[in-house]
């Protein structure tokens, strides 16, 4: 079976995003100062093949722990569908 993986990794809410920083004071310059705390993160696909959704996710979450993601200064959160 092929299964597609979205992924999501963004910086842990505890540390500073410099790139959502500089985006949301840069807000109020196209008069859109009521959108404020940009965070900015990664958006990643992928397709896997694997027996089952199971073993699919299961290789998608080792991917994002051992390749995809900094998980000092990362999170990351996924979605998996048949493809």
């Amino acid at each position: 079976m092929r299964f597609k993986a979205e992924i999501d990794i963004m910086p842990l809410k505890s540390l500073l995003d410099p790139q959502g920083k500089a985006v949301s004071a840069s807000m109020k310059n196209i008069e859109l100062s009521e959108i404020t705390n940009v965070r900015i993160g990664k958006h990643i696909t992928l397709e896997v093949e694997a027996e089952n959704s199971e073993i699919a996710n299961e290789k998608v979450n080792t991917a994002c722990q051992k390749m995809l993601c900094n998980q000092i200064m990362e999170s990351y959160t996924f979605n998996l569908s048949e493809y």
